[in-house]
């Protein structure tokens, strides 16, 4: 299974079991020729946001980013930097690595009343 794969059986588990609440995807990741990458890079793309946002706050949190990643997958050193940014600035951040993990998170953040 590929990052895209698991990403799509994600949003489409969140949308069934929560349509409430907005998750939208940052199409960051995917390779592009030079001409489109500057456009996007001066249309504000910004290289390490993560896969997913979930618009939510909590109250620990302002919202959930959340890293998609197959089961090798490893962050790059400009995703390390988005986390540590977004955490700085009161969002979580986490890494999914299958729609069991990306369950639990979603299912302990949004239902988390601490």
């Amino acid at each position: 299974m590929n990052e895209s794969h698991l990403q799509q059986q994600m949003v489409k588990w969140f949308r069934y079991k929560y349509p409430e609440y907005t998750l939208f995807a940052i199409p960051n990741g995917h390779k592009r020729n030079a001409i489109t990458g500057a456009i996007l890079k001066r249309e504000g793309v910004v290289a390490g946001v993560a896969d997913l946002f979930l618009m939510k706050a909590n109250k620990k949190w302002n919202g959930l980013w959340i890293e998609v990643k197959i089961d090798k997958g490893r962050q790059s050193e400009s995703q390390k930097e988005f986390e540590l940014k977004a955490m700085r600035e009161g969002y979580n951040y986490v890494i999914c690595k299958s729609i069991d993990s990306f369950i639990e998170e979603i299912n302990e953040y949004i239902n988390d009343n601490d």
